[in-house]
Order: C-alpha cells, then sequence, then structure tokens
C-alpha cells in the first residue's frame, strides 16, 4: 500500500472511531450540582407524573373504543382505568382512617368516557393533597396496607400505588398499540 493510501486509511477509520470515543466520555460537569428536591416534593411529582399520564390516556382514548380488549379474558381499556385510579383508594382510604373499597370500581357506575375521566382525575387529586398534607414530616407516619395486613410507612405505600399505577399505564399503551393508536406520550411534542 502506497503512502497515500495508508493515510487514507488512518483517516478514514480515525473518522469512524472517534465519535465512538467521545461518545463513551462521561459529560463534563462544569457546575455544582442542583441540591436533592424535598423527599415529599418529589413523591408528590413522581405521583402527578403518572397520574398525569393516566389522566391523558382517558381523556385521548376514542370513547367509542373504551369496552375494547386486546382479547376477552383482559380487562377493557375502561376497566383498566377504573381499576389503575380505584386502587389508589386501597391506599388514601387507609391512611384517612376509612376503609378501603370493597373491590374495582364497576363500569356500569361510570357509563360515559366523562364519568371516567372525572374519577380518574379525583383519585390522582385525592391522593395528591395527601401527600401535601403529610409533607417531610409526615413520609414515615404508619399505616395497615389491606393487602398485607402490615404496618407501611406513608411514603413506601405511595410509591407501591405509582408503581401500580405505572404498570397499567404500560398495559394501556399496549392497548393503543393494538387498536392501531399512538399514546399521548409517544406522539412528537409540539
Amino acid at each position: 500500500m502506497k503512502d497515500g493510501g495508508k493515510y487514507l486509511l488512518i483517516i478514514l477509520l480515525a473518522t469512524l472511531f472517534l465519535p465512538l470515543a467521545n461518545a463513551q466520555t462521561a459529560p463534563r460537569m462544569d457546575y455544582a450540582p442542583k441540591p436533592p428536591g424535598d423527599p415529599s416534593r418529589v413523591l408528590l411529582d413522581n405521583w402527578n407524573a403518572i397520574g398525569r399520564k393516566l389522566i391523558a390516556m382517558a381523556e385521548d382514548f376514542p370513547e367509542d373504543k373504551y369496552d375494547f380488549k386486546p382479547n376477552p379474558a383482559q380487562r377493557s381499556f375502561a376497566e383498566q382505568l377504573l381499576h389503575a385510579a380505584g386502587a389508589n383508594y386501597f391506599f388514601i382510604n387507609p391512611v384517612k382512617g376509612v376503609g378501603p373499597p370493597s373491590g374495582d370500581p364497576k363500569r356500569s357506575d361510570y357509563k360515559t368516557k366523562a364519568a371516567i375521566v372525572e374519577f380518574v382525575k379525583r383519585s390522582f387529586a385525592d391522593g395528591a393533597a395527601l401527600i401535601k398534607s403529610k409533607g417531610d414530616a409526615g413520609l414515615n407516619d404508619l399505616w395497615v396496607d389491606p393487602f398485607s395486613n402490615r404496618q407501611v410507612r406513608f411514603s413506601e405505600g405511595a410509591w407501591g400505588f405509582m408503581e401500580h399505577s405505572g404498570e397499567h399505564y404500560g398495559q394501556l399503551v399496549v392497548y393503543y398499540r393494538v387498536a392501531g393508536l399512538v399514546p399521548p406520550e409517544s406522539r412528537p411534542k409540539k
């Protein structure tokens, strides 16, 4: 290989691999990191984030598809929303000293999209109000989880029910895709 070919090969290889080497370099932090948020604020922000996603789906999904099921053994789209939002009251009610619900909200009690949207909004608003009322000082308050019949810290319960909502959010994303729709969070941002 002539010298010109060697140089061309070296330049070509450098052009291909230099971006890869830079991609492996840690980002430079030329500024001090921001302090962490207050624990109750972080909890509230996360509670509101999953609530916002489920509310957006409830408002967006076509009402004529609310009873859509990917297969007969699954809950309908509406039943998934009612289950996720209703589960919040297995946390909210016992923390407030009220008995938990007797089960999932029934679709027959929420006949319209508007009624379901309102229920989803209310359940997340009620949870957000409870988190605000506890503040940082109340994060370690104890309550009895009706599923495990054990004492649980307030924050542990809130995080657990957020995870539950996130699992149902993931299922509803699949409902969107199977129905040939794009979920709100997956659409390009305006």
